[in-house]
């Protein structure tokens, strides 16, 4: 019966996968970063294509994708935020490098990559910036009009690249690479229509669209360019990345317009990163976003690609060298999680180079049954953990009855539409100096407020003293910020607040500060609106203050449930200690995240995935779980 299930679900789903791009299931498929960073080639990029095509397509995997800089020569001097290496054509746009990709030639772009993709039986997808290049942008090339075929014209003129680029606007972690486009002109959305026709036109089923996404949220680029997929008569996929700091704020107002979108900074192959979506995994669960509606049917909380097997290292300019650094519990703790959390599942090892283990994880039969075909998946807050010390961690935790110092504060960002935005306030200190603080935890004996300073004219000596701009354009940029400011930490106006990381988060090992030098930038830019929101100019998000446990997300327990197709109920326990951990839940509680479920007996029966193990509980289910290590229940109640 189980066997007839498993073939029955595969039969539908390559029914639905194989005839369009689309997204009623998490996709799945392979992506080149984590192996190859961006100087991977044709011929290594179509190898894995063939691989995928042999071994993984009869589990799911659709999609191949060519990541970021596809069009950047491989010269000395070119790493991921040089200028001036890229290739573009006599549009602005830009196009395969013909070294790394000699099929591109004589304006033939990725069509035959693309074709070659399609014969093996899979979708073909690729990796675009924010946007336009800086490069397109200096040589103030003219814009295709896709309707005439010549160059753009609108208003008795002809219009370039130079402008429609917003350098003001630029990526936070490329900000010589791309910019935004503006929208606002016919010729913002001439230039973005030429870009993804010149993709239906190569054959692209995928889009991976980076720098539009969390902290550096570009809402009208976003809706721009769904738009503009909407209308092309060929299926996209529309993929947002990187999402570093992303809300379910942010998520409601753009889930709609893709199909699964990036909820994190890139993750890698440590514990850290692993450990850190969990957190995030639940936050969007929570929210109600798992599967909500979207650009191609769904859209799915995307936790970024799986960093196993055959890996190059964070921002390297070479392919290949190492394996994977995370234990193989550690990899089960990863691949487990993201299938119940029923995020995309796309593979980042060089698929040349597989181990069986890393092959058998990623085919998993089980964990592909519930990243496919379960629903209602949510955290399970309903466990206890005893570690070898006998120390429990339980849910809740206790209530504060001190000054309660194993708190901190954490700026992020959030929609303005979220009600968590609404918390500033601000207090004129004297005519110089104004305080703005969090009002959460005003006049709480147990928490410290969190406050930032905006200096009147502390800010102006500042500037003299240390002078960023020429007289005019200090000038031009007043008038531009005109009723913005910037903020500190400390009434020293050194370090001002910003609104996005100055470099890629490509890990939690790289995590900056939120804090750099004051400058005239727009993303250091805010303003306070009468109704306590915190305006930041960059992207227009807000900034919000949330309260966490020191050191959180640092050990402990986490379990997630969900329920199947044919009645069975998934229960996954996660040991996020050091140290071997017993975990331990109630039957009785699998009903109070599962309300609709009648547990009449209270009798499960059921399988531990990873060991094999056969169980019967009637009252509670316990299990010993490795450090760092997962516990996958498949189990029927009555």
């Amino acid at each position: 019966m189980k066997i007839f299930f498993l073939l029955s679900s595969l039969i539908f789903f390559f029914t639905l996968a194989s005839s369009s791009p689309r997204a009623l299931f998490p996709p799945r498929g392979w992506n080149s970063y984590d192996s190859f960073s961006w100087i991977i080639s044709e011929d290594e990029f179509l190898q894995n294509a063939e691989i995928v095509s042999k071994s993984l397509q009869p589990h799911g995997y659709m999609y191949v994708v060519v990541d970021f800089l596809w069009y950047r020569k491989k010269v000395p001097g070119a790493w991921m935020d040089a200028s001036g290496f890229d290739v573009i054509d006599k549009w602005g746009r830009v196009i395969p490098d013909p070294d790394r990709w000699p099929s591109s030639k004589d304006g033939k772009g990725f069509s035959e990559v693309a074709r070659k993709v399609h014969s093996m039986g899979l979708k073909f997808g690729i990796h675009i910036m924010r946007g336009i290049s800086r490069q397109a942008y200096d040589a103030s090339t003219p814009i295709l009009d896709i309707a005439t075929g010549a160059p753009y014209e609108e208003s008795g003129r002809q219009w370039t690249t130079r402008d429609i680029g917003l350098p003001e606007r630029a990526c936070n972690w490329m900000p010589h690479g791309f910019m935004s486009v503006n929208t606002k002109t016919g010729a913002g959305r001439a230039f973005l229509r030429s870009l993804f026709q010149q993709y239906v036109e190569w054959g692209v089923d995928f889009v991976k669209h980076d720098c539009v996404f969390g902290d550096d949220l570009d809402i009208d680029q976003i809706s721009s360019v769904s738009e503009i997929l909407g209308n092309l008569g060929r299926p996209i996929v529309y993929s947002l990345s990187p999402g570093t700091h992303a809300t379910p704020a942010m998520a409601k107002d753009v889930h709609g317009l893709t199909s699964m979108y990036r909820i994190t900074s890139d993750d890698w192959d440590n514990w850290g990163d692993v450990e850190s979506h969990f957190n995030v995994a639940r936050d969007f669960a929570a929210a109600n976003m798992i599967g909500a509606n979207g650009l191609l049917g769904r859209s799915w909380p995307d936790l970024d690609m799986l960093p196993l097997g055959w890996l190059t290292d964070p921002g390297a300019n070479e392919g290949p060298h190492r394996a994977s650094k995370l234990t193989l519990d550690e990899q089960r703790t990863q691949m487990t999680l993201w299938a119940m959390a029923r995020s995309p599942l796309f593979f980042g090892g060089d698929l040349r180079r597989i181990d069986d283990q890393t092959y058998n994880l990623i085919t998993n039969s089980e964990l592909l049954g519930i990243n496919d075909f379960s629903s209602n998946n949510t955290e399970f807050p309903y466990i206890t953990g005893t570690k070898a010390s006998t120390i429990e961690n339980k849910v809740p935790s206790q209530k504060l009855t001190e000054v309660d110092k194993s708190h901190t504060h954490a700026l992020g960002l959030t929609g303005c539409k979220d009600p968590k935005a609404n918390g500033w306030t601000s207090e004129a200190l004297d005519q110089d100096l104004e305080k703005i603080c969090w009002k959460e935890n005003l006049g709480n004996i147990f928490r410290e407020p969190l406050c930032l300073f905006r200096g009147k004219s502390l800010l102006d000596s500042f500037f003299k003293r240390k002078p960023l701009l020429k007289s005019d354009e200090e000038t031009i940029h007043k008038q531009q910020y005109q009723g913005k400011f910037h903020l500190s930490a400390s009434d020293g106006m050194e370090l001002c607040l910003d609104s996005s990381p100055n470099e890629r988060l490509i890990s939690k090992e790289f995590t900056s500060t939120p804090f750099s030098p004051c400058k005239w930038a727009v993303n250091q830019m805010w303003e306070l609106t009468a109704d306590g929101k915190l305006v930041n100019t960059y992207s227009g998000l807000c900034a919000t203050v949330n309260s966490k446990k020191a050191n959180a997300g640092s050990g402990g327990v986490r379990s997630w449930i969900a329920s199947g197709k044919r009645g069975q109920i998934y229960l996954a326990f996660f040991n996020l200690n050091a140290e071997k951990t017993t975990i331990s839940a109630d039957i009785s509680h699998l009903a109070l995240s599962l309300p609709w479920r009648q547990f009449n007996k209270g009798l499960c029966k059921g399988q531990e995935i990873w060991s094999g193990k056969s169980l019967e509980v009637s009252q509670n289910i316990s299990f010993d779980v490795e450090m760092h290590g997962c516990a996958l229940f498949v189990l029927y109640c009555s």
